[in-house]
């Protein structure tokens, strides 16, 4: 008797994680469409902003349209974003907001939920993606990370975004943390960046992404809701050295995140 219950028990978990894989794939091709189509006319209004509006109105106004089309968007995928902190924000100020990175489904939450226009350091092969990619160029500085005159002219871009006031949204650990780490180690140069031409910096942590994009499954995604924390803002006059300041940063962050990361 026991061993009958034993083998039903197993064939329903079984149906279980099968019923689930299909509705994660479902799912994902959902998102998938979804993003695609509204991709196109976030596109359109993008074409029609730089044919109407000026350098100096274009980065506020394409950052409302990056708001409104996630405001849209990340509902409909069942994936709502609660942002705190937003009066860490000062408005006669910009800043650098240092973010961490675990997925994909950081890039729609990150820049769209900074309360400030800002510019994004990208990898120039994601101008390659068709539309995407010149919708993603259009607030980003691209750079080519293995070509040393790339690094050195998107340095020089992000001090130019500064100096005109706007903001720059930065992954710190230069690529997606793929580990089981929390955090993966910090790159310096953010920090250069701060102490160069004394912007502060917003640290801040998004939790909850890591749970939507499978990181090895294929097509395979789940809704989860996204919290998206801006932590104190950290004065660069109080530094003189970049590591210093990285270091103090990468642990408020780690901090944050193994208190309060979602299981």
């Amino acid at each position: 008797m026991l061993g009958y219950l034993w083998i039903s028990a197993h064939r329903l978990a079984n149906q279980g994680v099968i019923m689930k894989e299909i509705i994660a794939r479902v799912y994902f091709i959902y998102m998938a469409i979804l993003f695609a189509f509204t991709m196109i006319w976030v596109a359109i209004v993008i074409l029609l902003l730089k044919l109407f509006l000026n350098e100096n109105q274009f980065p506020s106004a394409l950052h409302k349209t990056y708001k409104i089309w996630m405001a849209i968007y990340m509902p409909l995928i069942l994936c709502p974003v609660r942002r705190y902190g937003l009066e860490k924000f000062r408005k006669d100020k910009n800043y650098i907001v240092v973010i961490n990175h675990s997925s994909f489904m950081d890039i729609p939450v990150s820049s769209p939920g900074i309360p400030v226009a800002t510019k994004t350091l990208a990898k120039a092969e994601l101008k390659k993606i068709p539309i995407f990619g010149y919708i993603y160029s259009q607030g980003s500085i691209l750079v080519d990370r293995s070509d040393r005159k790339s690094r050195y002219e998107s340095f020089q871009q992000m001090k130019d975004v500064l100096s005109r006031g706007l903001s720059l949204c930065l992954y710190p650990e230069g690529t997606r943390n793929k580990s089981s780490a929390p955090l993966s180690s910090f790159k310096d140069g953010a920090f250069r960046l701060a102490l160069s031409t004394q912007t502060d910096i917003i640290p801040a942590v998004i939790l909850g992404t890591k749970n939507i994009l499978h990181p090895t499954k294929k097509m395979y995604a789940w809704p989860h809701k996204i919290a998206f924390h801006f932590l104190d803002v950290v004065q660069v006059k109080n530094y003189e050295n970049a590591d210093v300041l990285k270091d103090e940063v990468r642990n408020s962050m780690l901090s944050f995140i193994m208190q309060n990361q979602p299981v």
